[in-house]
């Protein structure tokens, strides 16, 4: 075994800095995610063309809807993580998950009130989408600190979008003879597997004094305590946290605008749902290829080169040139490149630098202020966002304005990206006095 870890450690310095310590816990949690993605994109198109099923002009009361759930769902989270320590409560929320696949799994076979379950399994699947990543990166915040967190999280996030690839994969090759609904048991089987990958990462992180200095930080399994509704508590005195929520806000806004526009492009582009989930499957698919190359090749080293806060800046870019390419041009072939610019620009730049943002705060904070930005948060702005947008389309104004209007909004998400990275910068160098003075 001592030789094996050199050679692993050897492999892994190719693509990743790495320190020999690191590389076991580095792969497995790679695995985590790359399980926890690939069943959510196995899912994924299901949920875009229910999406469609339950009506493009239903798509905001679907967004508030999923927003009251989170509203409801967050307490019983800080609830069960004040009370069980880390390796019970991970395990917990993903066979939780499982569960409910199951659930959906018997009544779309057996054909019950498909419309209604349609809008059902949206709204269930955009909860756990958002709670399981979030309780995935909110335990990456937890094992690596700011400096390991740079090196490493644009490897790790890469494990998400090889599972992000997977999955539309299995969709576009087993929808059809498998039929779309047992796609479900594919689902829960890869979550399972993600619960194993967690597990083994438990056993293997580096703890205090067996690492490098810096490499990671204590392993801390205990409860964490407080009280249920403590996370909004937190999030409300600290501006840095206050600065990441509005951060999410803006990436929520932008991207529902994106979506209901994507909705309505592919809706008026076909009329056959067999060939919108193809679409849908193959824009992801493109998105994989393309997050994969450049979170395995450079994320890591751009993170490190230029910092959190042009890392994190570069989504709100992109938005900005997309919406003005929308603005002139709302085509099919233009809101699928979009998308896929988009997405794999948040997947292997902004995504892992946002959640480096959270290596220098309170443990507390990790799990449920996290939380509570990640979700309600996150989908609160989604269903105000999907309400603004139906309201503009109501007022008569069509696609193109919307998306110029949009510019400006993404101009100052840039900036406020920017203004987080520095203060990140002050935090790490100084985490005690940074959270003293709630920075």
């Amino acid at each position: 075994m001592a030789a094996v870890q050199p050679a692993l450690h050897r492999a892994l310095a190719r693509v990743v800095a790495v320190r020999p310590e690191e590389a076991r816990a580095l792969l497995w949690s790679f695995a985590y995610f790359f399980c926890l993605l690939a069943g959510y994109y196995v899912l994924r198109p299901l949920r875009d063309e229910m999406g469609i099923a339950g009506g493009v002009r239903n798509l905001q009361w679907l967004f508030t809807a999923t927003f009251l759930v989170m509203l409801a769902a967050v307490p019983v989270f800080g609830a069960v993580v004040a009370r069980l320590p880390r390796k019970r409560f991970v395990p917990l929320v993903y066979h939780f998950f499982v569960a409910n696949i199951a659930v959906f799994w018997i009544l779309l076979t057996l054909d019950v009130e498909k419309v209604l379950v349609a809008r059902v399994f949206f709204v269930w699947i955009s909860v756990f989408n958002l709670f399981a990543v979030s309780v995935f990166w909110s335990f990456m915040a937890d094992l690596w600190d700011s400096e390991s967190g740079k090196r490493l999280f644009g490897f790790i996030a890469a494990g998400g979008s090889a599972g992000a690839l997977l999955g539309p994969a299995v969709t576009v090759a087993l929808a059809v003879p498998l039929g779309p609904v047992n796609l479900l048991v594919v689902a829960a089987l890869l979550l399972e597997l993600a619960v194993l990958c967690a597990h083994r990462l438990e056993s293997t992180a580096p703890r205090a004094g067996d690492a490098q200095a810096g490499a990671t930080k204590p392993a801390e399994e205990g409860a964490i305590g407080g009280g249920w509704l403590s996370g909004i508590a937190l999030l409300l005195k600290s501006p840095y946290l206050g600065g990441i929520a509005l951060w999410v806000s803006l990436l929520s806004l932008a991207g529902t605008f994106l979506y209901f526009q994507q909705a309505s492009i592919v809706a008026a582009a076909s009329d056959d749902p067999a060939v919108r989930t193809r679409i849908f499957a193959t824009i992801d698919l493109a998105i994989g290829i393309v997050t994969i190359l450049v979170q395995f090749l450079a994320t890591g080293r751009l993170i490190a080169r230029f910092g959190v806060g042009a890392a994190a800046a570069a989504l709100p870019l992109v938005f900005a040139l997309g919406f003005l390419a929308l603005a002139f041009s709302p085509a099919l072939f233009v809101v699928i490149a979009f998308q896929a610019a988009q997405r794999a620009t948040n997947f292997a730049l902004s995504n892992p630098a946002r959640e480096v943002l959270f290596t220098v705060v309170a443990r507390e904070e990790k799990y449920k202020a996290k939380n509570v930005i990640d979700i309600v948060v996150f989908r609160g702005a989604d269903a105000g966002s999907g309400w603004l947008f139906a309201a503009l389309r109501g007022a008569g104004i069509e696609l193109a304005p919307i998306s110029l209007a949009t510019v400006p909004v993404a101009a100052l998400w840039l900036a406020l990206a920017l203004a987080l990275g520095r203060s990140q910068e002050r935090r790490a160098r100084d985490p005690v006095r940074a959270v003293n003075l709630q920075d």
